[in-house]
Formats: structure tokens, C-alpha cells, sequence
């Protein structure tokens, strides 16, 4: 049985909350379950409407769509999203430039994950021996690791930090990447936007995790944490735990 909580908060610094996040433990077309979590950008209007029209557009897609495996189901979807991004982009000039993170998932046979992604929101496995992140930053200071120009430690404080490489609706085309995992007793898997993994290190992440007994507290402390380190950012959280 899959046990899941998800949670959002605008932050301590900014006047809206352009992150959008969605959770269905039941099915969706022919996903078994379906988690997406979206970080908005664009002026002032432009991040909360491209985060809340890419989900909704993505679980439309995924509900109507005739794929069964989990790779196609999202590709179509994200690359429908992309247009649909783009096109109300270039209707209006004050949305000019929108566009928005995602992450998806979901869990197929009761143990086996599968992910996309367009930007730097992430996916985390965290147990009580490790905390993994699964997906990749598409960002600047992740292609500056790449290359060996600085460390992950600086990349933190790094003055382009938010500067993302790849996003829905920045591009005519967009390639998300796609990861496979199978999850173990124990696992729980944590989605969340920067405004989370920016203000918190992820040992910490790990600890809150491994401390708190429910999801509920889980997600709330996981919050609270990053307000407390600034919440400059809009902080969301999805976490799933497939072996309740």
C-alpha cells in the first residue's frame, strides 16, 4: 500500500508560490499512481500559471493516453506540455519567457520507479543507511561540476546557482531524462523544488527524515527547516513511501 504526503509553502521572500505539486495514489490512465511537482518561473504571474498548466496538462495527457509504459506515457506528455507552455507563452506579452521545472513519477509492480525531469526540481531515495539523488540539475553550476570548474560545496553559494539549462516552455523542443529504480522496504522517495534542496544540505534532509514518524511531521519539519534557513524560496515537498 502506498502512503504519501506532499506539502507547499511559499517561503519567507517571495510574494507568490510558483510551485505546484500534485499526488495520486490511484490510477491515472494506465499509471498505477502519479506524482509531479513543478517550479514555475516568469514574471510576476508567469511561474504560477506555467507550474499549474504544465501539471494539469501532464495529468490530462497521462489520462487519455493510450501508452502503457511509463517512459512513453511521460515523454508524450512533457513534450505536449512543452507546446502548450510555449503557445500561452506567446499569447500574452506580460507571459513572455514562462516556463517551469518538472519532476514526475510513479510506481509500477509495487517496487519499481519511474522518473523524468526538465530542470533542477529533484527526486530523492533516502533510507535509513543513505540519502540518493536520482535526477540530474539541469543547471549551470551542474555543468560546471561536470567539468570540473568548481565543487559541489561552492556550487551551493554559487551566483548563478539558479541559472537552469533546460526547462518546459524555454525551448521548441525539450528532452527530458528518464531514470529507472527499484525501490526497497524502507525507501522513501522525496520530491521537492530548490527552494528545499538550496537551503538545506542533504544530510540533513536525511536526518529530519529518519526522525520524524510520519509523513505529515516528515514533510512539515522538512518545511520548516528550510524557512528557518531563509526560505528564500517557494518550498515544496512530495513524499511517497511505497511499503506502508
Amino acid at each position: 500500500m502506498i502512503k504519501t504526503f506532499s506539502l507547499t509553502d511559499i517561503g519567507k521572500k517571495r510574494e507568490s508560490n510558483q510551485d505546484y505539486v500534485y499526488s495520486s495514489e490511484t490510477p491515472v490512465g494506465n499509471l498505477p499512481n502519479l506524482f509531479i511537482l513543478a517550479d514555475g518561473m516568469g514574471g510576476y504571474n508567469g511561474g504560477d500559471l506555467a507550474s499549474q498548466l504544465a501539471v494539469e496538462t501532464i495529468v490530462n495527457s497521462c489520462r487519455d493516453s493510450a501508452e502503457v509504459l511509463p517512459r512513453k506515457i511521460f515523454d508524450e506528455a512533457i513534450t505536449l506540455t512543452n507546446t502548450v507552455i510555449r503557445e500561452k507563452a506567446a499569447s500574452l506579452a506580460e507571459l513572455e519567457g514562462m516556463g517551469t521545472t518538472i519532476v514526475c513519477a510513479t510506481i509500477l509492480e509495487g517496487n519499481v520507479l519511474h522518473i523524468a525531469n526538465v530542470g533542477d526540481s529533484r527526486l530523492y531515495i533516502v533510507n535509513e543507511e543513505f540519502i540518493r539523488q536520482i535526477t540530474t540539475d539541469h543547471s549551470y553550476v551542474e555543468e560546471m561540476i561536470k567539468v570540473g570548474s568548481i565543487d559541489r560545496e561552492s556550487a551551493r553559494n554559487h551566483p548563478k546557482k539558479n541559472i537552469i539549462t533546460r526547462a518546459i516552455g524555454a525551448d521548441d523542443y525539450i528532452v527530458p531524462d528518464f531514470f529507472t529504480v527499484k525501490l526497497r522496504p524502507g525507501d522513501i522517495i522525496l520530491m521537492c523544488s530548490d527552494g528545499l534542496s538550496n537551503m538545506i544540505y542533504d544530510d540533513e534532509i536525511m536526518m529530519i527524515i529518519k526522525k520524524e514518524k510520519d509523513m505529515v511531521s516528515k514533510a512539515e519539519s522538512l518545511i520548516a527547516a528550510a524557512n528557518n534557513n531563509g526560505g528564500l524560496d517557494n518550498i515544496s515537498v512530495i513524499l511517497v513511501d511505497a511499503f506502508a
